[in-house]
């Protein structure tokens, strides 16, 4: 008896099974508490479209602190009408975030609004379905 389609059989499922946990390993949001959402009001500093979750960085304008606010994925965001120019450097805005449970400086949108233009942008991002609604 040859072991040759064993071995086979066996490199066949090993393969099968790191193909199927590979979408198992997408990014989570847990690191953001979405029942304590918070008000931030700053000036942009960065804002880089890139996958696998867009992010930009704010000043904040009360203490001068500089936070990290993820949003999702680019592809996620153009279909609720974002671009790669949609912030721009020095923007005044006022985002409502879900802070990291850890306290540091980082966030994840739930809402924007540019301050100068008075328009109101969704972020998309899993922690915009507030606690106690439903996602449709």
């Amino acid at each position: 008896m040859t072991t040759r389609p064993f071995v086979l059989c066996a490199l066949s499922l090993t393969l099968a099974c790191a193909w199927m946990a590979y979408p198992a390993a997408h990014h989570s949001f847990a690191m953001y508490d979405a029942a304590k959402p918070v008000t931030l009001r700053g000036r942009v500093a960065t804002f880089r479209w890139i996958n696998p979750h867009s992010v930009f960085t704010i000043t904040a304008d009360d203490d001068g602190a500089v936070w990290a606010i993820e949003l999702s994925s680019p592809s996620n965001m153009t279909r609720i009408g974002w671009s790669r120019t949609t912030l721009a450097v020095g923007d005044h805005v006022e985002v409502s975030v879900s802070p990291m449970r850890d306290g540091s400086k980082g966030a994840a949108c739930r809402q924007l609004k540019f301050l100068d233009k008075n328009v109101m942008l969704e972020c998309g991002s899993a922690t915009a379905i507030h606690v106690g609604e439903k996602e449709n």
